[in-house]
């Protein structure tokens, strides 16, 4: 969940949020533009143009507040005390060897104990933590159905890909992309009560920088980050990220470094699934490839990587594609001479990776 104790806003957020809605549409009366009802508000001109829309198409009720968002969950109160009871039995009570309730653990239990009681944003299992697909020809036509993989043990990878890596002597690479442009991150900062931080940006231009990275582990080694940028400049047309011969490239170049075969764990991107992608594999004795279970981003350590860099970025005023490109390199290579930093992402999935 992206907030606490539920999700969303509390009873009494909404009801100053409502406040200002309303104010919002005393203003609208006066004949103020939305420019400046977001500034003496301190809202967004977005939210000021959609209550504005909202007000002419069902007046002010249609300001007021609707209660919390989502659907309800399913499970009735007496299934819902069931679940905690259960819950407090904990994970080895149902065959997982660790103490962890994962989400996906959870909705597997929730489907064991009330098939179809699901919430409907649960229903497929999104967190995908129980199940890896290895990449094969019958995989492209249903990589978003589970069931079809090689169980992950606890806290581990795939018993099929460990030993892969482990006869092989291989490293377990993971892949991912990301892209940056030249629009920063918004981030937390000092500032002068009442006196907002501005970065001040030309207003022309554009352009964005396409990001591929690896994170290599091999039991006994050090974890090790590799990658490779793709500036773009603003433009119509034009692929924006990488083919498939830039990651044949890629992972040649990561073969030279890493020095031994390489087992490959990726998502399942269009370019990953290509036929060209599945010839340039084919040709490679030294790579072995499988590939993550659709929405599961917390088994990629990769994404942790992304999401470092973006922090450091916060709030960095950037002005060509060469400076965008040069700050991207610059916190990447940081983070390559800090292997307990890459350490710490690979920690975060949960798998573990010594050979069955």
């Amino acid at each position: 969940m992206r907030y606490p104790d539920g999700g969303g806003l509390t009873a009494e957020q909404r009801k100053r949020r409502e406040i200002l809605r309303m104010r919002a549409a005393d203003r609208f009366a006066e004949g103020a533009t939305d420019i400046q009802i977001a500034r003496e508000l301190r809202v967004t001109p977005m939210s000021v143009g959609r209550w504005r829309r909202a007000l002419e198409s069902g007046g002010r009720g249609a300001l007021l507040s609707r209660g919390a968002g989502g659907a309800g969950c399913k499970l009735s109160p007496a299934q819902l005390t069931d679940l905690q009871k259960v819950l407090e039995e904990g994970p080895a009570a149902f065959g997982w060897d660790d103490l962890r309730w994962t989400l996906a653990r959870i909705a597997e239990m929730i489907d064991r104990l009330y098939r179809g009681g699901l919430h409907p944003g649960r229903g497929e299992l999104p967190a995908a933590a129980h199940r890896m697909e290895s990449a094969g020809s019958d995989q492209a036509r249903c990589r978003a159905r589970r069931g079809g993989g090689v169980d992950l043990e606890a806290g581990g990878v795939g018993a099929g890909k460990k030993r892969a890596a482990g006869e092989q002597g291989a490293w377990i690479v993971f892949e991912d992309e990301a892209g940056r442009s030249l629009r920063s991150p918004l981030g937390r900062t000092w500032g002068r009560r009442g006196r907002t931080p501005v970065v001040s940006l030309p207003a022309g231009g554009g352009g964005r920088v396409s990001i591929a990275g690896l994170v290599a582990v091999r039991p006994g080694h050090r974890p090790k980050l590799l990658f490779r940028t793709r500036g773009r400049p603003a433009r119509r047309g034009g692929r924006k990220g990488f083919a498939e011969a830039d990651y044949a490239s890629l992972l040649d170049g990561a073969h030279r470094t890493l020095g031994g075969p390489i087992v490959l764990v990726w998502d399942n991107l269009n370019t990953h699934t290509s036929a060209a992608m599945r010839r340039l594999i084919e040709v490679r004795p030294w790579l072995t490839v499988f590939r993550l279970p659709a929405y599961a981003p917390e088994l990629n350590p990769v994404e942790a990587v992304w999401a470092h860099m973006k922090r450091s970025m916060a709030n960095l005023p950037l002005r060509t594609v060469e400076e965008l490109v040069s700050a991207v390199r610059g916190r990447l290579r940081r983070m390559q001479y800090r292997p307990d930093l890459i350490a710490g992402f690979v920690a975060k999935t949960g798998l573990g990776f010594q050979p069955p």
